[in-house]
């Protein structure tokens, strides 16, 4: 099997969840579909879904919840 990386499209908070009080989007292990969003990213109070972009059996991620990110970094790889 091949991995694929989710990348962040732009800097800024990294989130796993839609709210504090809310489970992730996805867990490690997870099957993802393209259209599935697997975080949020905070950029000046502004929040952008990221979507997995990919279709996968297992998402792995490689930031945690509320880490901060640049553009480029990978955020999670996912088991093709």
């Amino acid at each position: 099997m091949s991995k694929a990386e989710i990348r962040s499209p732009l800097p800024g908070t990294f989130y796993r969840k839609p709210a504090p009080d809310s489970p992730p989007f996805k867990q490690d292990g997870d099957a993802v579909a393209a259209s599935d969003v697997i975080g949020l990213i905070e950029v000046m109070k502004s929040f952008h879904e990221i979507q997995a972009g990919i279709a996968g059996n297992g998402i792995a991620f490689t930031v945690d919840d509320g880490d901060p990110v640049m553009a480029g970094q990978v955020l999670a790889e996912v088991e093709q």
